[in-house]
């Protein structure tokens, strides 16, 4: 199997087509971390739809991705003496095989973060997995039934809040931020031999937790772009080299982080940020220009109603995102402007929402599920779903079946012969 790449952009429409085919969710967020579904999923639910549940050992926040009939996400032994990455069966959700690798409990880690709260990815051949052991971290490759490919240690890790990063695939390269409070590191390795093929050292401020996305534009290099909580950058993909970088003006005394993972709209990379209590900040940058990009490259900011863990869609040249106190909301993806804003949920929400056709699928962390149009229009709820148990990872959806992890379960749901 050949690694399936990233389609051109269309001009007329402001969001990247898949790299993996329909039947693939290979990263963080799915399809080069859009969140977008590319073919009929169920967003409404009950018991009867559910084709399997999972107990999983442990804990951890990271999500599934799906790679053909597999199903691959990490945990954390409930003593954090272990790190495991599970294999399983994508229909009958057993799990196939486990992985374990030693560890020790963190010394700093934010309440709602866990030792296994890392995604793995996957290029339709092996799955790399980033592994935080309470100390280190380091990234491990396997083959799809198992067997250790290579694993390369990236040193000592320490951040307030623990870590959660996730790696992604691009044509024969697996790329990971590596961001932390004391330095700040983009690592290229290559996909079948894990030798470092290049890092460039970036500003380190606070950590950050987002993964890197690829553009493709007609008639334009091809760009690997990431966003902290510093700047907003884009990469040559095969050498590292910058093309551009734009510093983030933070609005707060208090500089803010990023975990929720930028977005391409309209022309724009859109990134946001945020801080406890501290505030919120969302900026649109130009996707073009060389060095150092000044103040015209910025399109437009928001100061409220934005989210800071959850991540935000796409869709038809408009922004639809879930807050993290529960709002949902819309903006114009050109201007910035906010169209709505509307209380969706009751409880905090850290799962980033998915668009299935023109509806967003959303969860709280009560495990209370929404889903509603992606509409300008205003707030237009479709209806609701509970999964049973508290959910604080982001869905996955493949081959027509939505993948949801919760408190204790893997859950699947669907049509049934799915």
């Amino acid at each position: 199997m050949t690694l399936r790449r990233l389609a051109s952009f269309a001009l007329a429409a402001s969001l990247p087509l898949g790299f993996a085919g329909a039947a693939d969710w290979s990263r963080l967020r799915g399809p080069n971390g859009t969140g977008v579904v590319e073919e009929k999923t169920p967003v409404l639910f009950t018991a009867k739809d559910q084709l399997w549940k999972t107990a999983l050992p442990g804990t951890g926040h990271g999500s599934p991705i799906v790679v053909g009939d597999r199903v691959f996400i990490q945990s954390s032994s409930a003593d954090d003496s272990k790190r495991s990455l599970h294999c399983l069966n994508a229909k009958t959700g057993k799990i196939d095989w486990t992985k374990d690798s030693g560890a020790q409990k963190a010394n700093s880690m934010h309440k709602k973060n866990t030792t296994a709260s890392s995604t793995p990815a996957s290029d339709g051949q092996r799955v790399y997995a980033a592994v935080w052991d309470g100390a280190t971290l380091a990234l491990f490759a396997y083959d799809l039934d198992g067997k250790e490919l290579w694993n390369k240690s990236l040193g000592t890790y320490s951040a307030q809040h623990g870590a959660a990063h996730s790696p992604m695939v691009y044509d024969g390269l697996v790329y990971l931020n590596v961001d932390s409070d004391s330095s700040a590191k983009l690592v290229a390795f290559d996909a079948i031999q894990g030798e470092e093929k290049w890092h460039v050292d970036r500003v380190k401020e606070r950590a950050s937790y987002t993964t890197p996305m690829v553009l493709e534009e007609k008639g334009k290099p091809t760009q690997l772009i990431l966003g902290t909580t510093t700047t907003v950058d884009s990469y040559d993909p095969k050498t590292g080299k910058s093309n551009w970088s734009y510093t983030v003006e933070w609005p707060t005394p208090k500089k803010l982080r990023a975990v929720g993972q930028p977005v391409f709209a309209a022309g724009n990379i859109v990134a946001y940020m945020g801080e406890g209590g501290a505030g919120r900040y969302m900026v649109a940058v130009k996707a073009d220009g060389s060095g150092a990009l000044g103040a015209k490259s910025k399109a437009w900011e928001l100061k409220d109603k934005t989210p800071y863990v959850p991540s935000a869609l796409v869709f038809e040249n408009h922004l639809y995102w879930v807050t993290d106190t529960g709002f949902a909301a819309c903006a114009d993806a050109k201007t910035g402007k906010l169209l709505w804003d509307a209380r969706a949920f009751q409880k905090g929400v850290s799962s980033s929402p998915i668009l299935v056709g023109g509806t967003v699928f959303a969860i709280d962390e009560a495990g209370k599920a929404i889903a509603f149009k992606a509409t300008p229009k205003g707030y237009e709820p479709v209806g609701k779903s509970d999964v049973g148990e508290p959910v604080l990872s982001s869905p996955a959806a493949a081959g027509g079946r939505l993948f949801i992890r919760g408190a204790e379960h893997l859950f699947c749901y669907g049509p049934k012969g799915s």
